[in-house]
């Protein structure tokens, strides 16, 4: 009785194998066959083992010098800054100043007047006169041209000028009915003076 309860698995089990096999039996066929991706990577050439990854790009020998004009460049910087120093010798052009400084024209004193010689040889005189109407300054030149410098008249008094001409002229202190006259001229190259007195 036991037996003929076991019978019927055995047989599914059986059954089953057997079907199994013959499936894969059948599919045997098509697992052999490869798929297009595969025949598409099997078309790729192989991978170099040196060539993946890709090396980086080699810095040639002549790129190098490129970089030490740089670096070089600051030199030449050097050597202006070199050169500025040369630029600073000009104290030479001071050592001509001295002479200019000689060249302020001498003065001397000739019968009361001060006298300054030009560079172009041209003298001058100068002379301040008192009287009792005023004090005048008067300035001659040895080309011959009389000019007043200053006039100050005293307490009273005016002051008036007359000229002619450019080598004779008078100064008057004036006043009422009484004058002071400073006559200046210049005379056979020399600064002429008189002071006089007219009324009372």
């Amino acid at each position: 009785m036991r037996s003929s309860r076991w019978a019927p698995i055995a047989g599914w089990c059986a059954a089953t194998a057997t079907s199994i096999v013959l499936a894969s039996v059948a599919l045997l066929p098509v697992l052999r066959t490869s798929s297009p991706e595969d025949a598409a990577l099997a078309q790729l050439p192989a991978a170099d083992s040196t060539s993946f990854p890709a090396p980086l790009p080699k810095v040639s020998a002549s790129a190098t010098p490129s970089v030490t004009p740089t670096t070089r460049r600051p030199p030449p910087a050097t050597t202006k800054a070199t050169t500025t120093p040369p630029r600073s010798t000009p104290p030479t052009s001071t050592t001509p100043k001295p002479p200019a400084a000689t060249t302020t024209p001498p003065t001397t004193t000739e019968d009361g007047w001060t006298v300054t010689t030009a560079g172009d040889g041209t003298r001058t005189y100068v002379r301040s006169f008192r009287v009792e109407g005023g004090q005048a300054v008067i300035k001659m030149t040895s080309d011959g041209v009389v000019s007043l410098v200053t006039a100050t008249p005293a307490d009273g008094y005016s002051v008036q000028k007359v000229q002619d001409s450019p080598d004779n002229m008078a100064v008057y202190f004036n006043e009422s009915q009484h004058s002071f006259i400073i006559h200046a001229t210049w005379h056979n190259d020399r600064p002429f003076v008189q002071v006089s007195e007219v009324g009372s």
